[in-house]
């Protein structure tokens, strides 16, 4: 399979913050286009063809917020030129024409290089109902579809209970047409998108992971995004993929 590769990271990842670590982010800069656009959609639209059962789940989200993710979707590809909007086909930039029809959120994840997960509010916490997840950085959606955030995020060291509360505590506060991001920085033997892992294999034993010794620098731009009707939370996850940079011998 050949490499799907960006030419850089837009962002300084030397900059790394701690969990959450979030910044405000422009209405629409969830949404990014770059140069890997037509190559990253040919791989998920390849990855919900061959294995849908391990990038797309549903544990009971409402139809309504998966329908509103679409929605708000469509909105803003509206104002792009490299879209035609049609009533029921968007032609996305690589000519290809996805119909509006079947599952909401499948359709959205068909339109844009982000992957998609849904968060709604289930009691005190919010859960993972439903996912489009076709370039996992070393974790099953399997695994994850119907937890909380606390149970979701459990196997990731810096992830204590005080920050657990924090990040409930954006996931409450964060308002409409306000998103915010973050990122990660990550580092892999092999350029594959589609990198699973079980919580229960040790990354220590992970031969793909570079533990600083990748060739790739892996990044996601992550944002949650607050539904207006719903109130659901949209996390979005835009994946930079970079061959490490050659250290010089000076």
């Amino acid at each position: 399979m050949p490499e799907i590769l960006q030419k850089k990271i837009p962002y300084d990842v030397s900059e790394h913050k701690k969990l959450p670590g979030m910044l405000p982010l422009a209405e629409d800069g969830w949404l990014i286009e770059d140069e890997a656009y037509v190559a990253q959609l040919a791989e998920r639209d390849r990855l919900l063809q061959d294995i849908p059962d391990k990038v797309f789940a549903d544990a009971g989200a409402s139809a309504e917020a998966k329908q509103e993710v679409l929605d708000e979707i469509v909105v803003q590809l509206r104002r792009r030129p490299s879209y035609r909007v049609e009533a029921t086909m968007v032609q996305r930039p690589d000519g290809v024409r996805v119909p509006l029809a079947g599952d909401p959120l499948l359709t959205a994840a068909r339109l844009v290089q982000e992957d998609l997960c849904l968060h709604e509010k289930r009691g005190g916490e919010h859960v993972l109902t439903a996912a489009v997840m076709c370039f996992p950085a070393s974790w099953t959606l399997r695994e994850k579809i119907g937890r909380p955030l606390s149970a979701v995020h459990r196997p990731v060291e810096e992830y204590d209970a005080d920050v657990a509360k924090r990040v409930q505590r954006l996931f409450d506060g964060i308002r409409a047409g306000r998103p915010m991001w973050r990122f990660n920085v990550l580092e892999y033997v092999r350029p594959d998108l589609f990198q699973p892992r079980s919580e229960t294999d040790p990354r220590s034993g992970d031969e793909d992971y570079g533990h600083g010794h990748g060739a790739y620098i892996r990044s996601e731009h992550q944002a949650l995004v607050r539904l207006p009707r719903t109130c659901a939370v949209l996390f979005s996850i835009h994946t930079y993929l970079i061959k490490k940079p050659a250290q010089s011998s000076a």
